[in-house]
């Protein structure tokens, strides 16, 4: 299974280089408009700080702020693969971090797991039955098995797409998967 992944994992980083940087923007766009329909008001959001290539969250980020909504970011703590986390007010206090990751180092504001109400993830790969390929090192899945409670909305650009992610017991299923094109699979909670 994991050269499978590997396999998928290296198509899914080509098809993702291959689009043109403003082709990138606008689908990024569309993404966090569709996704900014489907988040419930007051709710506590985590979402991740794109890095170079993938969905920028920005639009999300910034809205959610503007609107007063509690908005946290996750930290890669690398010595025992977890996610830490931080409330971010402000953006500008994002800087590049472990994998190139922006990361609010230095201005952290911890958060509590408990208070989040959905968590926005990064996919590398996806499939219609909510399966979810990563990065490969397992940050989220861990995080995620330990905080079973929070809905889980995955975001990619669609051609991302593969027919089936393998998937094993560590592998955490998305409750909706959005793209560009809008939601392309929801377990009913989006």
């Amino acid at each position: 299974m994991r050269e499978e992944k590997n396999r998928i994992r290296q198509q899914m980083r080509e098809k993702k280089a291959s689009l043109r940087p403003a082709e990138r923007r606008e689908k990024s766009r569309e993404i966090c408009r569709h996704v900014l329909d489907v988040l419930q008001n007051g709710e506590t959001v985590m979402v991740y700080s794109a890095k170079e290539l993938e969905t920028n969250t920005t639009p999300i980020i910034t809205s959610l702020l503007a609107k007063n909504i509690p908005v946290v970011v996750p930290i890669i703590v690398k010595e025992d693969i977890s996610l830490r986390l931080s409330y971010l007010r402000d953006p500008s206090v994002l800087v590049p971090s472990t994998f190139g990751v922006p990361e609010p180092i230095g201005n952290e504001i911890p958060a509590d797991p408990a208070d989040i109400g959905t968590i926005i993830l990064p996919m590398l790969g996806f499939d219609r039955q909510g399966g979810r390929l990563g990065y490969g090192a397992g940050y989220y899945d861990r995080f995620l098995a330990k905080h079973p409670g929070i809905r889980k909305i995955g975001i990619a650009f669609s051609c991302q797409e593969t027919e089936r992610v393998p998937v094993d017991e560590n592998d955490v299923r998305m409750n909706c998967i959005i793209t560009e094109e809008g939601i392309v699979f929801s377990d009913g909670s989006c």
